[in-house]
């Protein structure tokens, strides 16, 4: 039982490090796969539903902000890469 609950505290504790300032995760990447991920089930959902004849009433303007959100977080972050300062990696200690 110790050892559940000591790997939850673990877990809990690496989601914790990903909204501190200095880690290694790109959120702009993460916020990017999750409006992709959307997407994608909710093209999956409209063929199941359309299979069956039914007909999904979501908005075209909700689809349309998640495709600008993730456009707008992998076109940053790759302008980030391009354009972010290069930092020599045999002057760090």
């Amino acid at each position: 039982m110790s050892k559940i609950i000591t790997n939850i505290k673990q877990k809990l504790m690496a989601f914790r490090d990903m909204f501190k300032d200095e880690n290694d995760i790109n959120e702009k990447n993460v916020v990017g796969f999750a409006s992709f991920a959307i997407m994608a089930l909710f093209a999956i959902v409209d063929l199941i539903t359309g299979v069956y004849g039914k007909e999904i009433a979501i908005s075209e303007y909700i689809y349309n902000s998640f495709v600008i959100i993730t456009l707008g977080c992998f076109g940053i972050s790759e302008v980030g890469k391009m354009f972010g300062k290069k930092e020599d990696k045999t002057d760090k200690k």
